[in-house]
C-alpha cells in the first residue's frame, strides 16, 4: 500500500470468553481497521479464537494509555504491527510474517 497512512488502533476486548488474559488491551499500528485485526489473528491469536472485540480506538494517544502497565511494556509504535504486548512484532522488513497480505 505505497502511500497509505500507518495509523495507531487500541483494541480492547470482552472480559469474558477467549482472550480474557488480554484484559489490558492490545496495541497495533496498520494501514486500517481491517488490516489491524489481521495482524492481531496473524500474531497474538495465531491458531486460536480471537476474543469479542469491545472497542476499537483508532489513532490512540499513547499518553492516555495506563502509564504503569501499558507504556512501559510496549514496542515501538511507528512501525506496522503489534506493539501491545510486546513480543508479536514483525521481524525484518516489517511485513505480516504469516502471509496474510489481502488488507495490503
Amino acid at each position: 500500500m505505497t502511500g497509505s497512512l500507518l495509523q495507531r488502533f487500541w483494541f480492547s476486548f470482552s472480559p469474558e470468553g477467549p482472550g480474557a488474559s488480554h484484559r489490558l488491551g492490545c496495541g497495533v499500528t496498520a494501514y486500517s481497521r481491517e488490516d489491524a485485526r489481521g495482524i492481531l489473528q496473524g500474531t497474538v491469536f495465531q491458531g486460536r479464537e480471537m476474543p469479542a472485540i469491545a472497542e476499537v480506538i483508532e489513532d490512540v494517544d499513547i499518553l492516555a494509555l495506563d502509564p504503569k502497565h501499558v507504556r512501559p511494556n510496549m514496542e515501538t509504535p511507528t512501525w506496522r504491527g503489534v506493539w501491545f504486548p510486546k513480543g508479536f512484532s514483525f521481524p525484518g522488513d516489517r511485513e505480516n510474517p504469516w502471509g496474510d497480505r489481502s488488507c495490503d
